[in-house]
């Protein structure tokens, strides 16, 4: 069985949703939250680790929500997309005025505010020290950015994709709504299958275990849970072949 060995992680990518930089207000940007997460970003680069990060987009589109209904499918998803390159602007920008490199990466050609998308140029950038944005999903509608999240990690070989949630990690069943629900430290990809636990969706999770990528399911609204998630293998979910 695979065991969470911090000494063997250096390169990672992590999936923060787009509403954990709503915060409190649930929608737009709250800067307290997201200057905590810039911390933390910032936490993790000193100790030297290869940083891609795959931002939702939730936080946008889902405050002006009422308009999907009203939308098909792929303009719906399109303007998630979007809104995950509006994202991923934001916390570069902010990056930058710390003085940390950062390079932004789009799926969907946006030429003028960031590169499109290769896993050579990723790899370059990542090797170069930078902390790279990879935003537009995979550029296609009907995909998560969990899906986006796992995608990336498998093309540019990290060791772990670390996704941020509000919960503790992958509990027996929902946290929220059944508090006799039990925390689980460390899972196999097929007991996830066979319990029909969520860690994400579908079509990343598939990928994830035909690719043998690793996943840390963790609550990154605790200040410094991105270190600590790396770093502490008692500290979050760890899922894996």
């Amino acid at each position: 069985m695979q065991k969470f060995k911090p000494e063997k992680i250096h390169k990672v990518i992590f999936k923060i949703s787009g509403e954990v930089l709503a915060g409190k207000k649930g929608f737009g940007i709250e800067m307290e939250s997201v200057e905590d997460l810039i911390e933390d970003i910032i936490a993790i680069r000193k100790l030297g680790y290869s940083i891609g990060i795959v931002l939702g987009g939730g936080n946008f589109f889902r405050g002006v929500s009422e308009v999907g209904k009203y939308l098909n499918r792929y303009t719906a998803d399109n303007v998630g997309m979007l809104a995950t390159v509006q994202n991923a602007l934001i916390m570069s920008g902010l990056l930058q005025k710390k003085n940390y490199r950062t390079e932004i990466y789009s799926a969907i050609q946006v030429d003028k505010i960031a590169k499109f998308y290769t896993p050579s140029r990723a790899t370059t950038s990542l090797n170069e020290g930078k902390i790279c944005f990879f935003c537009g999903g995979i550029g296609n509608p009907f995909f998560t950015t969990d899906t986006a999240a796992i995608l990336r990690a498998i093309e540019i070989n990290a060791d772990l994709v670390l996704k941020g949630t509000k919960v503790e990690g992958v509990f027996s069943a929902d946290p929220m709504t059944n508090k006799s629900a039990k925390f689980i430290s460390d899972i196999t990809f097929t007991e996830v299958l066979e319990r029909k636990l969520r860690v994400m969706d579908m079509t990343a999770f598939s990928l994830a275990r035909e690719n043998n990528m690793p996943i840390k399911v963790f609550n990154i609204t605790h200040k410094g849970s991105l270190k600590e998630a790396i770093l502490n293998k008692n500290v979050g979910t760890f899922v894996h072949k």
